[in-house]
């Protein structure tokens, strides 16, 4: 009778133990930590003012050089 609670906790308790251990781990480490969403936020700015420079020269071509998209 002794023998049998330790193979019941090694057969069943740990098993479970260990399942949801790291499902609890994945279920954390789903969404974005604060250092990503800073540096996804820094990026998506970058990119518009990237986006806004581009507009900027091309309107710029469009008036000093009309037919430059036609030469690329």
């Amino acid at each position: 009778m002794y023998e049998l609670i330790p193979v019941l906790l090694i057969t069943v308790c740990l098993p479970l133990w260990i399942i949801f251990h790291y499902a609890t781990k994945m279920k954390m480490s789903k969404g974005l930590s604060p250092e990503d969403e800073k540096m996804l936020s820094e990026v998506w700015e970058s990119a518009n003012k990237m986006q806004e420079r581009i507009n900027t020269l091309e309107r710029i071509l469009d008036i000093e050089a009309p037919d430059w998209r036609r030469r690329s």
